[in-house]
């Protein structure tokens, strides 16, 4: 049995996971878990980027002795090192809103249709490829000899190699999904010099080894070998899908909803880009197409806006409220930024004329039923446009935890949910490592692991489906 310490930095948290694998078992605990608090600044909201890597190393010297270590964080956000390799400030949130209008202006240079055709990306405000264009503003940039995505920039802190994990390269809108390469053209015609980002690396590659300093910090005898993992924590994720050989969608549920398909090459037509699916880089040459989704990020805000109720009596008082009365789109961007959330959802149901919720109770249900809805789209939408049907939707992640999500989401796509695992980003995470030193197969090996040891619960559809269809009907104005 080998020992794998995984690091998985969500929006709100970090932690660090310990695994431990051999051919017939997979367990994981916590060892370390930590805050991560955004700050905001004169200039912008920013990571706390320094917090974050104490908490790395806190969770590695809690760990103890370990085979291997992999990093997996959110996308799209970098920071930025000197000729030196000091960095040059705290990376940028992809919440701040230097990127407000941004957009328009590479639209001038490469037309939305031209850039999906070459990237696949769907549109959000916060992408990479518009974090620089808007980033061109300051001074920051042209200090820059290097740009590290946030995961390759705690491997580098780690190891003192530098390169990019290709999952995660992904999402920054410059990397061509069928050559799974730059896309050089896009970059030439907007002045991006891809000389910044560091070689790309795939999932199992070796990335360095802790330094030595790192290893008296932690106590840890080296040497001690950093993987490559999918270091998109959604990458990760998607991998520890415990899906056998029927068709799958899956739901990655925490701060966002990432909710698609799984499929070997991406879909780039025009009817694609206008529904919002992403294609995103997997491991072992398959693609992500999904579409992003605002998330427990709704129910976060609230619940913080409320000064932080129990969260199990507010959704055992939620599933008591009537289904459906009201629902917004929770894949619109006026959701995006923090603060006011409570009253933002009930504005937006009284301007589209649905009865407003009042108490907590009221908004949570709102919530949790726009989510299913909004699962509900994604899985049609991505069959449809793929031509890809499936029987099933695998929900992992954070979401997991909440039965009523899991049971919305079953009765609004009128398909078994199977839920689990709830740590799906670190387990992926795990078993590219415990690949990358041969005690695991494939990708379809993985998942085999997955489904012999970890629990699952499986959510059947209930109710009339034509109440759901009435709600999608009613939300886009028909």
């Amino acid at each position: 049995m080998k020992t794998y310490a995984a690091v998985d930095l969500g929006a709100s948290s970090g932690r660090v996971m310990v695994g431990r694998v051999d051919p017939d078992s997979l367990e994981l605990s916590e060892a370390h878990r930590f805050p991560n608090r955004p700050v905001r600044v004169p200039e912008g909201l920013r990571w706390d980027i320094l917090a974050l890597y104490a908490g790395v190393l806190d969770g590695l010297r809690a760990a103890g002795q370990v085979d291997s270590v992999g990093i997996d964080s959110w996308a799209v956000d970098y920071g930025l090192l000197d000729a030196d390799g000091a960095l040059l400030g705290n990376p940028v949130h992809y919440r701040d809103s230097r990127t407000e209008g941004i957009a328009e202006k590479v639209w001038a240079t490469v037309p939305a249709p031209e850039l999906y055709a070459a990237t696949g990306l769907q549109y959000a405000p916060f992408n990479t490829l518009y974090q620089l264009t808007a980033a061109r503003a300051g001074a920051q940039l042209s200090h820059a000899g290097r740009l590290l995505l946030i995961p390759d920039l705690l491997t580098y802190w780690l190891t003192g190699e530098q390169g990019t994990e290709l999952t995660n390269a992904s999402t920054t809108q410059l990397i061509d999904p069928r050559t799974r390469d730059w896309a050089y053209d896009v970059a030439d015609r907007l002045g991006i010099d891809l000389g910044l980002f560091a070689p790309l690396r795939r999932p199992g590659d070796p990335a360095g080894a802790l330094r030595p300093e790192v290893l008296e910090e932690t106590g840890l005898t080296g040497p001690v070998p950093v993987t490559a993992v999918g270091s998109h924590d959604t990458a990760s994720a998607v991998a520890a899908v415990p899906a056998g050989a029927e068709r799958f969608a899956y739901i990655c549920t925490g701060t966002w909803s990432l909710a698609g398909l799984e499929l070997s090459a991406p879909v780039l037509t025009e009817e694609s880009r206008a529904a919002n699916f992403t294609n995103e880089l997997g491991l072992d040459g398959t693609v992500r197409y999904l579409r992003n989704i605002m998330g427990l990020w709704l129910l976060q805000e609230c619940v913080r806006a409320w000064g932080d109720p129990d969260l199990g009596g507010l959704l055992l008082e939620a599933a008591k409220v009537p289904a459906l009365r009201s629902v917004v789109d929770a894949g619109d961007a006026a959701f995006l930024a923090p603060g006011r959330m409570p009253e933002r959802i009930a504005e937006a149901c009284r301007a589209s004329g649905q009865p407003v919720p009042s108490s907590p109770a009221e908004v949570t249900r709102c919530i949790l039923d726009s989510l299913a809805l909004a699962h509900r789209r994604a899985v049609e939408d991505a069959q449809r446009l793929a031509d890809h049907p499936v029987d099933v939707v695998h929900v992992v992640g954070g979401g997991t935890r909440n039965a009523l999500l899991c049971q919305l989401t079953a009765d609004a796509c009128g398909l078994p949910v199977v839920a689990g695992p709830t740590e799906a980003a670190a387990l992926g995470n795990v078993l590219v490592q415990a690949r990358a030193h041969g005690l695991v197969g494939d990708l379809a090996g993985m998942r085999r692991l997955l489904t012999r040891t970890q629990p699952l619960t499986r959510y059947e559809p209930q109710g009339d489906p034509e109440r759901w269809r009435e709600a999608q009907a009613r939300l886009a104005g028909r």
